[in-house]
């Protein structure tokens, strides 16, 4: 009835508050058909349909800033500012981001996907806002309850409420236990904080009790403990107010009657805010509310069920690591998980649930989980610590500090290494290669199967050193192999012999190397093919003897090629090595076979490449 005509977001400050309510069901019924057809974030955004709402009700957009932490809550945001049209391509191929883009849309100020950086980023635009002078308007960071198990979110917190500067924080919880202090008592008292008239009542009564009364700084002291106080017994506020925000909340954040009047007083105030919201998960769809876990990042899906489409039989390598792992845990009670929020992600959640006391979830804090390995690797632990490549880059001084430069034996387990797919650029898990192989004393390794996986799972475990394993998000691929030779340290296997050329692939791109051979059989050039498994220490001898004879020989990494694993092999090469690999570039969303094959990193493009190659040559 309403959205229809929603074309940006002064178009909602004509509707009345009722309308707004409907408005807020026509969203989220939006939302759920379009990511039931497309996949997504469907639970976080459904939580904040009204949040949005009233948001771009009270503010005054693209002038007003809306800064969304990790942005797993934007639909309704996305909607909402010119996109509706353009919504059913969400994280489809040169369709519309699953996150906040800045080269989408004039109304995201930043492109986010990684969590805890909405303060910082908010608190850097207040202060240069300040300084030029040359503008006015208003900061709101919208972060949940996730953000603050991330460090970063708690020093952006720290430095804003120092500063003092004019800046809005919303904390959207749904899963913290504070539900009970969302009740008329607490309304009443935010209610009251929050109004024009009890503000103005108290600067001007500050302002007389400094100037005109003596020992007026220690009466201001006692007036804003007895605030703190009235607070302290229904609002659990107290921390934010040390850390230097006035705290409002909690409120319900699904009632527009609240939120509207409460959001419109606090950014009448000035200083830094924070407005502690209650939503819940999935909110309007049952399915999503029962279970907002899987629906947090769901794949296309049946309305009426809430059934995925499609179930898929073929085992992904996360599910191969799960199962291996929870199989090496029986044996050896030295093995300890970690996860930074991904049990379900990373397949974690079998070893969870199968050893919960050797299970550590330490919430969105990668740098924390890196470091607390080291902890218990010097002591004689053996931890398996599982990460997807886009987060790991998180952790990269507590690799190089807190791991390598104490040679101590913890597994990095990298999942979605490569071409991600419909997350898009903030999640591509491309740079892990490039990041980790010029580091000392660490051992990286990808598998060509499931076998393999297997096999360097345990090799790692018992190798008692730094080792970092990474692998697609991807199905295992049908094998055309025999058993994987055993796995040694450094050690390549020969899969091919090569007469007029060779390959040299790693992991996930052995298997479309052998195709791509196979291909080019049939148009009489015969390749070999090496399965490299080991980035780092490479089988430098082996290298050399297999291309002793051969003019060309090409590399294969489904990684950037700027010191990625071809360069690798280049630099102890004696000939010429042709690279085939990932630009380094941020690569757009779309669909993980649609981005191999942009990028040529099919069976068929590899095909292209070397026949190019050889016949330019002759």
């Amino acid at each position: 009835m309403f959205l229809k005509n929603i074309r940006n977001p002064s178009d909602l400050k004509k509707l009345s508050i009722n309308d707004l309510v409907v408005l807020s069901g026509e969203i989220r019924q939006r939302i759920i058909e379009v990511v039931s057809q497309c996949g997504g974030h469907l639970a976080s955004s459904l939580g904040t349909v009204e949040l949005i709402v009233a948001l771009h009700y009270c503010l005054d957009l693209p002038q007003d800033k809306i800064i969304f932490d990790v942005g797993h809550q934007a639909y309704a945001h996305k909607i909402l500012t010119a996109r509706n049209e353009r919504f059913s391509t969400l994280r489809q191929y040169a369709g519309i981001s699953g996150f906040p883009s800045k080269d989408e849309s004039i109304y995201d100020p930043f492109t986010t996907g990684h969590s805890s950086t909405a303060i910082s980023l908010a608190l850097g635009l207040v202060c240069a806002r300040d300084l030029l002078k040359d503008a006015s308007y208003k900061v709101v960071a919208v972060i949940g309850d996730g953000s603050l198990s991330g460090g970063l979110c708690f020093e952006g917190l720290n430095n804003a409420g120092h500063l003092k500067k004019d800046l809005l924080v919303i904390l959207n919880t749904n899963e913290l236990s504070i539900s009970p202090n969302v009740g008329a008592l607490s309304t009443y008292i935010n209610k009251i904080i929050s109004l024009p008239i009890y503000n103005r009542f108290r600067h001007s009564l500050e302002e007389f009790i400094k100037n005109r009364l003596p020992k007026g700084k220690r009466l201001l002291k006692l007036a804003d403990k007895f605030e703190e106080a009235l607070k302290g017994l229904f609002i659990p506020g107290i921390f934010f107010e040390e850390l230097g925000f006035r705290y409002f909340g909690p409120i319900d954040g699904h009632n527009l009657e609240i939120l509207i009047p409460t959001l419109k007083n606090i950014l009448a105030l000035s200083g830094p805010r924070l407005l502690h919201v209650i939503t819940k998960k999935g909110k309007g769809y049952l399915p999503a509310e029962e279970n907002p876990v899987r629906f947090h990042s769901a794949s296309p899906f049946e309305i009426e069920t809430g059934k995925p489409k499609v179930i898929s039989q073929i085992p992904t390598y996360t599910e191969i690591f799960s199962k291996k792992l929870v199989e090496l845990a029986k044996d050896d009670f030295r093995i300890v998980a970690i996860t930074a929020a991904m049990p379900e992600g990373t397949g974690l959640d079998r070893f969870r649930d199968n050893f919960p006391e050797r299970f550590f979830d330490v919430g969105i804090a990668e740098e924390h989980a890196v470091c607390f390995a080291g902890g218990l690797a010097s002591a004689g632990l053996k931890p398996v610590v599982a990460i997807y490549s886009t987060f790991l880059q998180r952790a990269y001084d507590q690799i190089i500090e807190e791991i390598l430069l104490q040679n101590l034996g913890v597994v990095l387990v990298i999942d979605r290494a490569g071409i991600v797919g419909e997350d898009g650029p903030t999640h591509q898990g491309i740079f892990d290669i490039a990041y980790l192989r010029n580091l000392p004393n660490i051992v990286v390794m990808a598998p060509r199967d499931a076998k393999e996986l297997e096999m360097m799972l345990e090799f790692a475990i018992n190798l008692n050193k730094p080792v970092a394993i990474r692998y697609p998000k991807d199905k295992i691929p049908n094998s055309k192999f025999q058993i994987p030779n055993e796995i040694k340290l450094g050690k390549a296997e020969v899969l091919k012999e090569a007469k007029d050329f060779l390959i040299i692939a790693l992991g996930s791109m052995v298997m479309p190397a052998w195709e791509a051979i196979e291909l080019l059989e049939k148009e009489g050039l015969f390749g070999g093919l090496i399965n490299a498994r080991f980035v780092k220490p490479l089988d430098i001898d082996l290298f050399k003897k297999v291309s002793s004879k051969l003019k060309y020989i090409f590399t294969l990494e489904e990684g950037i090629l700027e010191g990625g694993f071809g360069s690798a092999v280049m630099e102890v090469m004696d000939k010429p090595v042709i690279r085939i690999g990932l630009p380094s570039e941020f690569i757009p969303q779309g669909k993980r076979e649609i981005l191999l094959d942009k990028y040529n990193l099919t069976a068929k493009a590899i095909r292209d490449k070397i026949k190019s190659v050889i016949l330019s040559s002759e």
